[in-house]
């Protein structure tokens, strides 16, 4: 079953139904649903305001919905978790990796330091050497930068180290919201690379909260595109961004720039939609 419906069957990783979120009388997301499949790489595309980081959030446990539901392998997401196990458990399901690791990640703690950190928290009591030596591995970082500090780091090699903590879990989802929009474009293309390895050796589910169709195009399989806080078009990948249905679509392809663009024709059909 492709990512573009959701109805729900035994494949779907993660499915969101009807998701709806409020802030003072403005509907930030409105009726959002979609489904990912297992192993499956989504998007969801759109410009500032369109309340795609907003749905990333509430599918990561960071905000709540005012209604609809968020369900992971079947099992609901929805209301607060009662209890540190229950929270430590959920927060295993679904990891999420920002824009800026800078901000998540401790100035005074050293990469393998923080994994450990991370480790210790979701899984007490084990002696953790090997899989800190293993995540450094899987993110192409090595031993070399065990001991380092963020501000040591490259902005790809902070961006390394927020993925392998968030992997450290072993989460069924991980969300990324605009994790390559801050990198140079030989950056992004390695980080993608990585996320692309990662993805084929684990089974893990990808979103993607990105305004970037070059990302999209690159790693999913099917692309959800919000306005407003809502979804106007949805389908795959390849086939939404050969053939887009709705207008919103089309702009947002317009909108990249390339010999002959017009910016003042593009701002000119947005204010028309």
């Amino acid at each position: 079953m492709p990512a573009s419906t959701a109805d729900s069957t035994s494949s779907a990783l993660l499915e969101v139904r009807g998701l709806r979120r409020d802030f003072g009388g403005v509907r930030a997301v409105d009726d959002v649903s979609f489904v990912l499949p297992g192993g499956g790489s989504l998007g969801i595309v759109g410009e500032s305001g369109s309340g795609k980081t907003t749905t990333a959030r509430i599918v990561a446990g960071l905000e709540q919905a005012d209604g609809g539901e968020v369900l992971v392998r079947g099992r609901t997401r929805t209301g607060p978790a009662r209890g540190r196990a229950a929270r430590l458990a959920r927060a295993r399901e679904v990891q999420m990796v920002f824009q800026d690791p800078f901000l998540s990640l401790d100035p005074r703690t050293g990469v393998a330091a923080a994994l450990r950190e991370t480790l210790a928290l979701h899984f007490p009591g084990r002696d953790h050497t090997a899989r800190v030596r293993e995540l450094l591995d899987q993110v192409g970082l090595g031993s070399r930068a065990a001991d380092a500090r963020p501000r040591q780091l490259s902005g790809g090699q902070r961006q390394r180290v927020a993925i392998a903590r968030a992997l450290a879990v072993e989460p069924a989802v991980l969300v990324l919201d605009e994790a390559v929009a801050a990198l140079d474009v030989s950056v992004q293309a390695q980080i993608l690379n990585l996320l692309a390895d990662i993805r084929e050796q684990t089974g893990i589910g990808y979103l993607f909260i990105t305004h970037d169709l070059g990302v999209v195009r690159c790693v999913t399989d099917e692309v959800v595109v919000m306005r407003h806080g809502a979804v106007v078009e949805r389908g795959a990948t390849e086939e939404v961004l050969a053939a887009p249905r709705h207008p919103y679509t089309r702009l947002l392809l317009e909108s990249v720039p390339r010999p002959g663009w017009d910016p003042e024709a593009i701002a000119a059909a947005r204010r028309a939609l």
